[in-house]
């Protein structure tokens, strides 16, 4: 079936396959940070308002082994908080996204997995509208090769919401499996989104 909704969407902004239109540096900033706190207050409504105790947070799934709610949360904040802390110091900017603390409150309490998203949510509001979008960083990774790969905060701060986007869609399957309801859009990527025309935060920005 022809993407009729892609195709629409691009007719409409005078697009064609591969463009983007053009937006100065301070709007792609908020758009990033739009898109990252969008995505986190996605998981403070799941700890707020769905999760019903602390148990559901620390529940094994049986088709994700290892994984639980709480570790997904951890994790995907983690990434944020490793970021803006790098970029927060003093050039050059290097960060390591593997070293992080495991086994933290947020994976087994509610209350502290809500104030550490808060807390997240207020760190990006405060850090990205003052970096440069294009700012250099370097990042060292395990591949499970030693990596030393050059990237900019605007690529990392995108790639931090995508991140947790893919966690949130494992948390999905284990709250599936604990018979909890989900809100439609959690655990969807944007573009997903965008092409099904949802009406949720992160599809409607249509291009």
């Amino acid at each position: 079936m022809p993407d009729t909704v892609g195709q629409s969407s691009k007719a409409e902004a005078g697009l064609n396959e591969g463009e983007f239109p053009h937006t100065d540096e301070q709007t792609s900033l908020q758009q990033l940070l739009t898109v990252s706190t969008t995505v986190l207050s996605q998981a403070v409504d799941l700890v707020e308002n769905i999760l019903t105790s602390d148990d559901q947070l620390t529940v094994s799934s049986q088709y994700l082994p290892g994984s639980t709610i709480g570790k997904h949360l951890r994790h995907a904040r983690d990434h944020f908080i490793i970021l803006l802390d790098s970029i927060s110091g003093q050039p050059p900017y290097i960060f390591n996204y593997d070293v992080r603390l495991r086994n933290t409150p947020m994976e087994t309490s509610l209350q502290s997995a809500r104030e550490q998203l808060l807390q997240t949510i207020t760190q990006l509001e405060a850090v990205v509208p003052k970096a440069r979008l294009d700012e250099p960083m370097t990042l060292n990774a395990v591949t499970p090769f030693p990596q030393v790969l050059q990237t900019t905060f605007g690529r990392e701060l995108w790639f931090g919401a995508l991140h947790a986007v893919h966690h949130w869609s494992m948390i999905r399957v284990i709250a599936g499996e604990q018979s909890i309801q989900l809100e439609d859009s959690f655990g969807f990527a944007p573009s997903t989104l965008v092409h099904k025309g949802s009406d949720a935060p992160l599809g409607r920005a249509k291009f």
